[in-house]
Order: C-alpha cells, then structure tokens, then sequence
C-alpha cells in the first residue's frame, strides 16, 4: 500500500490537472460566448440610434449600450476634465463615486490599461474583466502543479529505485548469514574436539578460536537483522564499546608498528533504549576504520563513553593517524565511498543509518589537529 501511494498522489494530481483544464475552458468559452452575445446587442442597439438619430428609441438604445456594457463584467471609471470621478461600473468596493477610494481605484486601473481620452477633456479609465485575470493567472498555477508532478515522479522513482537496492542488499545480507550458518556450526564442533586435546598450543588457541567463531555468529546475526525493525530494549553502550575494545585489543599488532586499543567508561553502567545488535556493529566499524588508519605505522585508539550535558551518551573513537583529508571531509558519509583499495564504502553509511535512522541520534566527524575524532551522540 505504501509503494502505490505515491503512483496514486501522480494520478490524482493528474486527473485534478486535467479535470481544471477542462472545467477552465469550458468556463471560458461561457463567458466568451456571453461577451459575444453582448457585443451583438450592442451593435445592434448602435445601429438601431444611428437610424433614428432625433427620435424617443435613440435615448433608449443608449441607455441599453450602457447596461449592455455593464454586464460585460469590466471595472469603468468615469473622471472629468478636472479628473474628478463622475460615473462608475463594476467596481470591487462599494462606494459612492465621490469617494476618495474611488479616485485611488482609478490608479489601479491605469496600472492595468491606459485610459481612454473623452471629448471635452474626460477619461474612462477601465481594467481587465474576471476572464481576463483568470487567463493571466490560471496558467501559472497549471506550469506550478505540472512542476510539482514532475519533482513528484522524480522522487517517486529515486525513492523506488533505493527501495530496490535496499531489498536486494537486504535480501542478499540475509541469504549470507543463512549460509554462513552450516561452516559455523562445523566450526564450532571442530573447537569442541580441539578443546579435548592435551596440547599446550592448542589449549592457548582454542579461546582465541572461540572469540572468533562467536564473533562470526554475532556478524551473521548482524545481517540477519539488516532491513529488519530494530529492537528497543535497555543497553548499557559502555558494556557494549568494552566487549569491541576487548575483541580488538587482543587481535591487532603489538610487536612492529603496535596499535594501543583503550577503552575510557564512567564506572557506573550507561543505560539507554537501543539495539545491542547493531550498536555493536556501529561501534566496531567506528574502531576497524581507525585500525585500518593505523595500518603499518602504529598508533593509539581511544573509545571514550560519556554521558553529554544536554541529555544522552556520547560515544567517542579517536585514533592519531593520518586523519581525514579536508577534501574528503563531506564525502566519507556517502554509500559507496572508500579510500582503500579494497573497501566497499558502505562502513560509516551504515554506522550513520544505524545512529541517526535507527536510533534518532547523530554521528559527526569533529574537527581535530591530528588523526580522527568521531562523535556518536545517541539519546538517553
């Protein structure tokens, strides 16, 4: 139902913009044929004084020409030599004719048409009739609707055509963990038997091994839970930044170009409504892409958790590399963008879907002399 209503939106817009034109032009033609009529009785009338030029019909027909005009529907302002308003027709107010508004109308009106110069000095001043001023109008309002569907469609095709990358992803996200399912229960009775073994080696790596085959099992949960709603329920982030600071600290090099993960938390539990899941995924994309800046040159990152003055917890993850070129700074957020030869571009788009979107938070690159700060500000 929600794919189809913007197609509905586009089809009422149209049917409205169609069903106008044809009601305008139908109005139009009314009152055109009206004004014909008009001009025709009042041809007919002339005629009939010129014929009669010293007769009682004369002073009839004039008279009728007068009312005949009237009901032509345009605003006619009478002024004398002196430019005093003496008659008036069809006027949007109601005032005598020695009214001062009456002598300000006549401005609007000249605005709108030159006047007409009488014998003996005076002017009729006249505007244009509700036809002419619908004419002027009504097609700016068609152009402006016409616009509105068009930028309508645009959105409604770049909108379907995301939503259908979206599912594919998704889809394939999906169908990814399900396979990564069967190498993973393998694995970890693989771990079980290693587990039996009396070896000194083989003890000191089957916890390692563990570590990484439920990491494994936490990632293809992850895309499980892409496209899905995400969970509300109370999380305590400085728990969840110390089990990524623990998984990375104990993997990443130590002996040539040594990388320092530290982890700094108030010692009371940070709770907030959230999902643990992708949380999880938002911090440690935040703490790979610092690793990844440190690569062959060492270095130190700091996951620093705090709560912020203004309500909520601040999530902080700061490295000393090389830090992001000035150039790059708007463009990092974009899906798709990477400055690794083998990335992706999709690790600090998902993080900013998964802090702003899923979370309603906000996750920004603060401005530093050295390396890379980033800030996820999530709400209490």
């Amino acid at each position: 139902m929600r794919r189809s209503s913007p197609v509905v939106i586009v089809a009422v817009g149209l049917l409205l913009l169609l069903g106008s034109e044809v009601w305008y032009t139908q109005r139009v033609l009314v009152q055109l044929r009206g004004e014909s009529a008009n001009a025709s009785r009042i041809y007919a009338l002339a005629f009939g004084a010129l014929a009669d030029p010293g007769g009682a019909d004369a002073d009839f027909a004039l008279v009728d020409v007068t009312k005949k005009i009237g009901e032509l529907g345009v605003p006619l302002i009478v002024t004398d030599s002196m430019g005093r308003p003496t008659d008036a027709l069809n006027l949007e107010i109601t005032a005598s004719v020695h009214d001062p508004a009456v002598a300000e109308y006549v401005k609007r009106l000249d605005r709108e048409n030159p006047p007409v110069a009488l014998p003996g000095g005076g002017k009729v001043h006249f505007g244009n009739s509700k036809l002419v001023r619908g004419m002027r109008v009504i097609p700016y309002l068609q152009v402006a609707l016409i616009g509105v569907l068009l930028v309508t469609g645009v959105v409604i095709l770049t909108t379907r055509s995301r939503a259908d990358r979206e599912s594919v992803f998704a889809g394939m996200a999906r169908e990814s963990a399900h396979q990564l399912g069967t190498p993973l229960s393998s694995l970890s009775g693989w771990v079980e038997l290693l587990r039996d073994r009396d070896d000194p080696m083989v003890a000191q790596a089957v916890p390692h091994m563990d570590n990484d085959v439920e990491r494994l099992e936490r990632v293809a949960h992850r895309f499980e839970r892409i496209g899905r709603p995400p969970k509300r329920e109370s999380v305590d982030i400085a728990l969840i930044a110390g089990h990524v600071v623990d998984y990375f600290a104990k993997r990443v090099p130590t002996l040539a170009h040594a990388i320092i993960v530290s982890l700094d938390r108030p010692e009371a539990p940070v709770q907030l409504a959230g999902d643990r899941v992708l949380l999880e995924w938002a911090v440690e994309s935040l703490v790979k892409n610092a690793i990844d800046a440190l690569a062959g040159r060492g270095g130190a990152i700091t996951v620093a958790v705090a709560p912020v003055p203004e309500g909520g917890v601040r999530v902080r993850v700061t490295d000393d590399g090389p830090g992001i070129p000035k150039n790059l700074r708007r463009k990092i957020f974009a899906a798709g963008f990477t400055t690794k030869e083998r990335g992706w571009g999709i690790g600090l788009a998902l993080t900013k879907r998964i802090v702003e979107e899923n979370h309603g938070g906000r996750l920004r690159l603060v401005p530093s002399d050295r390396g890379a700060v980033f800030d996820i500000i999530l709400p209490g």
